[in-house]
């Protein structure tokens, strides 16, 4: 996946920079820079790419990325319509790993940097009791400075080294290049995927976005992402309706439609192909786990 690589000049004397994004919505386009980002979503939702991941982010989304991991927070079209000033916020941590290195040489928690920094290569969505516990952290964080400040993120850097709750986003091997002349196109193709999956998507239409021949942009995209371009939509729009299975006031039908399948029996195949049980099952199964009845 071709991104921007962006560079963070005030970062080139520090191991730690955080900074706190307030705004009616996120702003960052399809990117990439040196260093280790915690990206934590106080307030939003919407869709996250990392790597060749594309998922849902709500509320409380807590992501740890490698250097140069390629990633984007693209909120829903509800939040892009909203004219509140304060519909997206964020904490965003950038560190690098050498800070561990350079405040402890004990072998046994050098090792298990090591093993975290592999797995951040592919993004690591943080769950659980350990998320609870970054979140609380990062919330005092931002409002401390100097060596308080530094404090309060090793025990970040702590508990992540011991946590094993956290999902890995990226498929493994998982690599891009960093052809800078494909990034605007990349982006665009992104946003407007994102922006209109609900709709019919003709191919001719995505390659015009792209300003290629439709033969040109299968190629193109797939050896971009790994994955034809179809699949990428089929998991977006699968994943959409995840979210909208949850709820219960609207009919599996409805949510077929409103995620942009324009065929039922389409709907179903594809959501059990990728989320592995049918839409049915997977709402029964939600409620079951949140009781909601």
């Amino acid at each position: 996946m071709k991104a921007v690589l962006i560079e963070l000049a005030s970062q080139n004397s520090s191991l730690l920079t955080i900074k706190k994004i307030n705004g009616s919505h996120f702003t960052t386009p399809f990117h990439f820079h040196d260093y280790c980002e915690l990206n934590y979503v106080r307030k939003s939702y919407g869709k996250r790419v990392v790597g060749d991941s594309i998922k849902n982010f709500f509320e409380r989304d807590l992501v740890l990325m490698s250097p140069n991991l390629p990633h984007m927070w693209y909120n829903d079209f509800e939040i892009l319509n909203n004219n509140s000033n304060t519909s997206a916020e964020a904490i965003v941590t950038y560190f690098s790993f050498d800070i561990i290195d350079k405040l402890c040489d004990n072998n046994i928690v050098l090792s298990k940097k090591g093993n975290l920094f592999e797995k951040a290569k592919r993004g690591l969505s943080f769950t659980g009791k350990t998320k609870e516990i970054i979140l609380n952290h990062l919330d005092k964080m931002i409002d401390l400075e100097g060596f308080t400040q530094v404090i309060e993120f090793l025990k970040i850097i702590d508990v992540m080294l011991n946590s094993e709750e956290y999902e890995l986003l990226a498929s493994i091997g998982y690599s891009h290049s960093y052809n800078e002349k494909d990034t605007e196109r990349m982006n665009e193709v992104y946003k407007y995927t994102i922006t209109n999956f609900t709709k019919p998507i003709a191919l001719k239409d995505i390659a015009q976005v792209a300003h290629m021949t439709p033969p040109a942009f299968c190629t193109f995209f797939k050896k971009r992402t790994q994955k034809s371009f179809t699949q990428f939509l089929n998991e977006l729009r699968t994943g959409h309706a995840c979210k909208l299975l949850q709820n219960k006031k609207l009919s599996i039908s409805d949510v077929c439609y409103e995620s942009g399948f324009q065929n039922f029996a389409n709907f179903n195949r594809t959501f059990k192909e990728i989320i592995g049980k049918t839409p049915s099952t997977y709402r029964k199964e939600y409620m079951f786990s949140y009781n909601i009845y």
